[in-house]
């Protein structure tokens, strides 16, 4: 699957989760935005789950942490996506952290008016149905690929995907702007920090990809996912 967790193609909510782009002052006056910090929490397990947040500018990671207390990346969520939709599905308080990974501004809609806007407008069912489907089948995947690929093959999966989810075609390259952090790629693929880091060193050296703090370039997205095993 090549959609990050809960973005979906070909539906454009912007307007009904985020009104304020309608330019409708009522709406506007009505309507909530929060601003996180780098390093913010959103939200934490036990909070009320009562509000779905739409991002509108910045980055925000879903996570949960083990008995052991290690933290386990679910998601990283970009511009135009979605979550803490679970409240939808009857979930009273939060299993899960959400935080800002960037300097993010959401759009927050609460569960009532949420519903509300669902049984006025059937884009928004569509949308929250493929969204959950999209979440299973990507749960699924990515627990095929922990019991079936190896440590370096899951990294590089990981990076074809989200070439495809997040990237910018430019020619025969892809571009990844403002890519994860190599522990966040290591969180998200249950591996560690310095296996992330050989990994893309090795594929640097065969000029498959090149990166630096700003961006991830890969050079050729088909040759890159040859490297899977």
């Amino acid at each position: 699957m090549t959609q990050s967790l809960w973005h979906l193609e070909n539906i454009d909510v912007t307007h009904l989760l985020c009104p304020t782009k309608l330019g409708n002052e009522d709406l506007m006056a009505r309507h909530t935005h929060c601003n996180f910090k780098k390093g913010e929490s959103v939200y934490v397990p036990q909070d009320l789950s009562d509000r779905i947040f739409f991002i509108t500018e910045g980055s925000v990671k879903i996570s949960v942490m083990n008995e052991e207390g290690k933290e386990i990346t679910k998601a990283i969520l970009g511009r135009g996506e979605v979550f803490g939709e679970l409240a939808l599905l009857g979930e009273q308080r939060r299993h899960d952290f959400a935080t800002a990974l960037e300097d993010t501004n959401t759009c927050v809609v609460t569960l009532e008016e949420l519903r509300g806007l669902m049984r006025d407008r059937s884009e928004l069912n569509l949308f929250f149905m493929k969204m959950f489907g999209g979440r299973q089948l990507e749960m699924e995947r990515r627990l095929e690929s922990l019991v079936f690929r190896d440590s370096r093959s899951r990294i590089v999966e990981f990076l074809v995907n989200i070439a495809r989810s997040k990237g910018q075609r430019v020619g025969y390259e892809w571009v990844i702007r403002k890519p994860v952090t190599h522990q966040e790629i290591a969180n998200l693929t249950a591996t560690s920090r310095q296996t992330v880091t050989t990994t893309l060193n090795d594929l640097r050296y065969k000029k498959l990809l090149s990166f630096n703090r700003s961006r991830l370039l890969i050079r050729d997205l088909d040759k890159l996912a040859q490297e899977i095993k």
